[in-house]
């Protein structure tokens, strides 16, 4: 859940940043997991900052989406609006393991 929240984070604050601010956020779920869209008024497509200091904030949202997410990428928007919409998907969560009930028992002769 943590990731998610991050990349939605990402991908909002991206389009705040250099889109105008976010046009619509929109969340798709289903079986195979769920897919986030965010839409803002820059028809520019999402690049990586070429390689300076590390110790500078920012230019690491990418990188972020590229771990985290199982896919990414922009398309146009299209339709009466200029821009673009940035999406991600995400699988879902793994189902529940059985629950941990700690260390294994000694065997009844003491083993």
């Amino acid at each position: 859940m943590e990731d998610v929240l991050l990349l939605v984070s990402e991908v909002v604050t991206n389009a705040c940043l250099h889109g105008g601010g976010p046009r619509e956020l929109v969340l798709r779920h289903s079986a195979l997991g769920l897919r986030v869209e965010v839409s803002d008024d820059s028809p520019e497509p999402p690049r990586r900052r070429p390689p300076g200091d590390r110790t500078r904030p920012g230019g690491h949202g990418l990188i972020v989406l590229e771990r985290l997410a199982r896919s990414w990428g922009a398309e146009p928007s299209g339709g009466a609006f200029p821009g673009k919409t940035v999406w991600l998907e995400v699988p879902p969560p793994a189902p529940p393991g059985p629950p941990d009930s700690g260390p294994p028992l000694p065997e009844p002769d003491g083993r």
